[in-house]
C-alpha cells in the first residue's frame, strides 16, 4: 500500500509541476495582452475542461506533459496575410500548414493579440516563464529543506573501514574476493569513532578539504586521530585506486585510496549554503542534461537486462516508482522518507528547468532564441540603416521542430521502456 501511496502521491506532484510551469507561460502572456485558448495538462483527448473568459481550461488523457496555446505563434508569410503559397516542396508543405494552423485561430477582433506582435523582450518572458517557475518551485523546496531539515554532511569522524581494496567500478560484495590486499586504513589501524585531525602534517576539519588530500596522496602518510580523548598517530600507506570522479557516478579515475568512510550529521544551511548547495545542484543537472545523448547506449543495454545506473534518465513513469519506493521503504523515518521525497520532486523541477532552456524547437528555449536572434538582426538593421528585417519567421524551422519532436518521443518511449522492465532502484 505504501508504494502504490508513494506512486500516487508523486505522480500528482509530477503533474502539479507540469502545471505549475504553463501558469508561468499563461500568466505572462496574459500580462502582455496575448490570448490564450488553452492551458491544457497532459495531450491527447480531453478528460475534463471548463472555459473561463478566452482560456479553455482543461486536463488530458496522456499526463506526459502539458501545454498553453497562444494565437499567433507565426507571423504571416512575406507578401501575404496568412495564405498558403503554391510549392511541391514537403518542407515547404509543413511550413504553411503550421502558419495556416496558427492562423485559423484569429478573428478580427483578435488582430491585435498575437504572439508574434509583440516586442522580443516580451516573448522571451513568456517563454521563459515557465521554466523559471520550475526553478522557483525547485528552489523553494531545497531551501525549505536546506535552511529548516539541514543537509547530510560528512565530518573528519569514521564511519567505518573498508576490509579490502576493490575498484569502484567493480561490483560490490559482501566479502573481499580472494587476493584483494587489506585497505591502508585497515591495515594501519584505523577505527570506526577515530576522528581524523591531521593528515600529513596538516590539521583538517573539512572532510571536503581531507578528501581532496587523500586522493592528491600516494605512499605512506603520518596521520593523527582522536581517539577516546587521546591523540594516536597512524602511519596508513595510501595506493592508488579506481574510483569516481567527484560530483560524478559514472565515470572514475585512479587516485588516492584511504579505505574509510566518513560519518555524516545534519547540518542547517545559512542563506550562504543554500546558494551554495543549490549552485552545484544546478551545475550536475546541466552535465545530466547534457549527457543525455551518451545514455541511449546504456538504456537499451538495461532494457535487454544490463544493469540501470543510479543516475540513469527516467520518465515520469520511473520518477513516479522512485517516489513509491522512498516511502515504503524501511531504511528511513517518516520524516526523511518525506524529505527525501521532496528532493526528488526538486530535482525534477531542476532537470524541467535546464533541459526547457535547450535553444531549440520545440522547447521554450527555441522560441527564446527565434526572439533573441530578432531583437539582434533589428538592432543590426537600424545601426546600418537598412530596412526592419521584420519579425522571425519561427514557422520556418517548423520541419526541424518535427525532427526534434520526433527524437524525444523516441527517447521518451526508450527511457518508458527501461523504467517498466529495468526500473532505476535507490535502495
Amino acid at each position: 500500500m505504501l508504494v502504490v501511496l508513494g506512486i500516487v502521491i508523486f505522480f500528482l506532484g509530477l503533474l502539479f509541476s507540469i502545471a505549475w510551469h504553463e501558469l508561468g507561460h499563461l500568466a505572462t502572456a496574459k500580462l502582455f495582452g496575448i490570448k490564450v485558448t488553452q492551458y491544457m495538462v497532459g495531450f491527447g483527448r480531453t478528460i475534463w475542461s471548463r472555459k473561463k473568459g478566452d482560456t479553455e481550461y482543461g486536463v488530458k488523457l496522456i499526463p506526459f506533459g502539458g501545454y498553453i496555446r497562444m494565437i499567433g505563434m507565426f507571423p504571416p508569410g512575406k507578401d501575404e496575410k496568412f495564405g498558403r503559397t503554391a510549392s511541391s516542396s514537403p518542407w515547404r508543405t509543413m511550413i504553411e500548414d503550421a502558419r495556416q494552423m496558427s492562423a485559423e485561430e484569429i478573428t478580427p477582433e483578435d488582430e491585435h493579440r498575437q504572439f508574434y506582435q509583440r516586442s522580443p523582450w516580451k516573448r522571451v518572458i513568456v517563454m521563459l516563464a515557465g521554466p523559471v517557475m520550475n526553478l522557483i518551485l525547485a528552489v523553494a523546496i531545497f531551501t525549505a529543506i536546506l535552511m529548516g531539515h539541514g543537509l547530510l554532511t560528512p565530518t573528519t569522524t569514521v564511519q567505518s573501514v573498508s576490509a579490502c581494496v576493490v575498484p569502484a567500478n567493480v561490483e560490490n560484495t559482501e566479502q573481499c574476493p580472494a587476493g584483494a590486499p587489506p585497505s591502508p586504513a585497515a591495515a594501519a589501524g584505523f577505527r570506526p569513532g577515530d576522528r581524523i585531525v591531521e593528515f600529513n602534517g596538516r590539521p583538517y576539519t573539512s572532510w571536503d578539504q581531507l578528501q581532496l588530500a587523500i586522493r592528491e596522496s600516494s605512499g605512506p602518510v603520518p596521520v593523527v586521530v582522536e581517539r577516546d580523548g587521546q591523540r594516536v598517530p597512524l602511519q596508513p600507506t595510501l595506493m592508488q585506486n579506481e574510483m569516481p570522479k567527484l560530483n560524478s557516478t559514472s565515470e572514475f579515475e585512479k587516485v588516492g585510496f584511504l579505505g574509510l568512510t566518513p560519518t555524516q550529521v545534519l547540518v542547517k544551511q545559512d542563506v550562504g549554503g543554500v546558494v551554495h548547495t543549490i549552485g552545484g545542484f544546478v551545475n550536475l543537472t546541466v552535465q545530466k542534461v547534457v549527457e543525455l545523448p551518451q545514455r541511449v547506449p546504456d538504456l537499451v543495454s538495461a532494457i535487454f537486462g544490463g544493469q540501470r545506473d543510479l543516475d540513469s534518465p527516467v520518465g515520469i513513469v520511473g520518477a513516479s516508482r522512485l517516489g513509491g519506493e522512498v516511502l515504503s521503504s524501511d531504511q528511513f523515518g517518516v520524516d526523511d522518507r518525506i524529505i527525501l521525497m521532496f528532493n526528488l520532486l526538486a530535482g525534477v523541477n531542476l532537470s524541467l528547468f535546464v533541459f526547457n532552456l535547450l535553444p531549440i524547437l520545440p522547447l521554450d528555449g527555441g522560441h527564446v532564441a527565434g526572439a533573441l536572434w530578432e531583437s539582434i538582426r533589428r538592432r543590426f538593421a537600424k545601426l546600418v540603416r537598412r530596412p526592419d528585417p521584420g519579425p522571425f519567421d519561427t514557422a520556418r524551422l517548423m520541419p526541424l521542430a518535427y525532427g526534434v519532436s520526433l527524437i524525444f518521443i523516441a527517447y521518451s518511449l526508450l527511457v518508458l521502456v527501461a523504467d517498466i522492465v529495468n526500473p532505476v532502484q535507490l535502495f
